[in-house]
């Protein structure tokens, strides 16, 4: 039997962590875990109050945020699994869920990642992910598969390769780690998962959604839905990645479209619906790329 290590997150959402760590206990049958939490610089530091509560789980606190990348990548590099299963703190198992996982995993060498069938928490019946289009390199984008629709089992089909697994539930192989590589952390937030996926595929592996595993996600706890700070990382985000992974001429392609496509359509949007701040995010997610034109591949974080 396979060790898996799952590693979650906790950003300032302490009863939203809880909540998890009891889900696992509750509804997790499979043996051979290890649960490793990082506390991502939280104003209150609940790792005193966690270990007493949950003396099985082991914790780990950064001292500043270093974002989503670096804060599994710290549980990554304390993992002891076979396979690693990142979820969000804001997730909550099924039964079954992490055998269905790795059972995929077991069943072929070359599946580097497998995400499961995710659907909304505040509404069980309602799908959010079963897989991800592959990227149109030339736009930057791809389509969630079955987003906001209610499951009635019409993509389980699906079931196999993919675009892209889905961040907030994800189990890779540690040898497709060693091969590809951590996550990059000059992502801080959005967009992390699929350069992951990138480099995984890159790296001679598969990437998959098994649409018989469900978890539930509590989406946008951490962050806020329309918030500045998603639409600053989304955008500056779309451009690295874009940076990273396209060959030279779909990067050109996509300067030109998000220049004087995506710009003028954001900044109307922003406009219309009365978020003035947008705009300064959205010249600011632009500004960073330029400053940081040389070195798309670093690691670290820069704001």
């Amino acid at each position: 039997m396979k060790k898996v290590s799952i590693i979650t997150v906790n950003y300032n959402h302490n009863e939203v962590t809880e909540a998890l760590l009891k889900s696992i206990y509750l509804k997790n049958n499979y043996k051979n875990i290890e649960i490793i939490v990082v506390d991502n610089a939280s104003a209150d530091n609940p790792i005193n109050k966690w270990i007493n509560t949950y003396p099985n789980v082991t914790f780990l606190r950064s001292e500043t945020n270093v974002g989503f990348a670096g804060g599994n990548n710290l549980g990554i590099a304390q993992a002891k699994g076979d396979y690693l299963f990142l979820v969000n703190n804001d997730t909550e198992f099924t039964e079954d869920l992490v055998e269905k996982l790795v059972s995929t995993l077991d069943s072929n060498t070359t599946i580097g990642m497998v995400s499961p069938k995710i659907r909304y928490f505040d509404n069980p019946d309602i799908l959010q992910y079963v897989g991800f289009t592959p990227m149109n390199y030339y736009t930057a984008r791809n389509k969630c598969i079955g987003q906001f629709e209610k499951d009635a089992g019409q993509y389980d089909h699906l079931n196999g390769k993919t675009g892209f697994v889905h961040g907030a539930a994800m189990i890779i192989r540690k040898e497709a780690i060693s091969k590809a590589g951590l996550m990059a952390e000059n992502f801080f937030l959005y967009y992390e998962e699929m350069d992951w996926c990138d480099r995984v595929r890159k790296a001679g592996f598969e990437i998959w959604v098994n649409t018989s595993a469900i978890i539930f996600h509590k989406e946008s706890i951490s962050v806020g839905k329309n918030s500045q700070l998603k639409e600053y990382y989304m955008n500056r985000n779309r451009i690295l990645y874009i940076r990273r992974n396209a060959n030279v001429f779909c990067r050109l392609v996509f300067y030109v479209h998000f220049s004087f496509l995506v710009v003028p359509r954001n900044i109307i949007n922003y406009l219309k619906n009365g978020d003035k701040g947008f705009v300064t995010q959205l010249f600011r997610a632009i500004r960073w790329n330029i400053i940081n034109s040389r070195d798309s591949h670093y690691l670290g974080y820069k704001a």
